[in-house]
């Protein structure tokens, strides 16, 4: 059973390139997830294609109609049941290792890209049943926010990386860091790899594995542990 991503955007060819390359491309190319990038402007409204609108009450900046998300988000509904529809937004939660694992077991998904000063506030009440931010910080768009969070759920989705257990060692999958790699050479310029990785002593280089996540998480995220 393959994952189908929706992405509403007014800037689609930002979001064309991250599917094109490496991992994405192969994971799509597999079968094992869909993208559909959908250009707003197709849903536009009247004869000058309008998507934003000034915002009531004043202010500097446009805000983003709901009667075309609604007639865009609408039309897939119409055809499929979806799990979740995604806002990307500064003030949404922080995309974090868990909230990729949760989202990688839903069927199909919407993401919706924020523009501007974002969107129609009843689009929120209507459709949003997600909000997520990749930072504290604010982009041009939500589209390489998205791109980001497809990335991070992707590469999740069984078959797509080589080594099924990679995804399940990276960083923050137990709230720790990951611990210091290496490979060849074994000493350049004087620095030599830890004996212990050359040892062939796996249960012990697991240990010491953990002990070098455990030390770089208390030294570098200490609020990791407190989590």
């Amino acid at each position: 059973m393959s994952m189908r991503i929706d992405i509403i955007t007014v800037l689609p060819e930002l979001l064309k390139s991250p599917f094109e390359a490496s991992i994405l491309k192969r994971a799509i190319e597999k079968g094992l997830v869909e993208v559909h990038l959908h250009n707003l402007r197709d849903y536009s409204i009247g004869n000058y294609k309008q998507v934003d609108d000034y915002q009531f009450g004043g202010g500097a900046g446009m805000v983003m109609m709901v009667e075309p998300i609604d007639k865009c988000i609408s039309k897939l509904k119409a055809e499929r049941e979806y799990d979740e529809v995604i806002y990307m937004t500064p003030d949404g939660r922080t995309l974090n290792q868990g909230m990729a694992n949760e989202i990688s077991m839903k069927k199909n998904i919407i993401v919706l890209c924020g523009h501007y000063k974002g969107v129609d506030q009843r689009v929120r009440d209507m459709f949003v049943t997600r909000e997520i931010s990749i930072g504290d910080y604010v982009l041009s768009g939500g589209e390489l926010a998205a791109a980001i969070l497809c990335d991070s759920v992707i590469r999740l989705l069984p078959g797509v990386l080589n080594d099924e257990t990679s995804a399940l060692t990276d960083t923050f999958q137990d709230n720790l860091l990951a611990p210091p790699v290496y490979t060849r050479p074994s000493e350049y310029k004087g620095m030599e790899v830890p004996k212990i990785l050359l040892s062939g002593n796996f249960p012990e280089i697991e240990k010491w594995r953990e002990q070098q996540a455990l030390e770089r998480t208390q030294q570098r995220r200490p609020d990791l542990l407190e989590e």
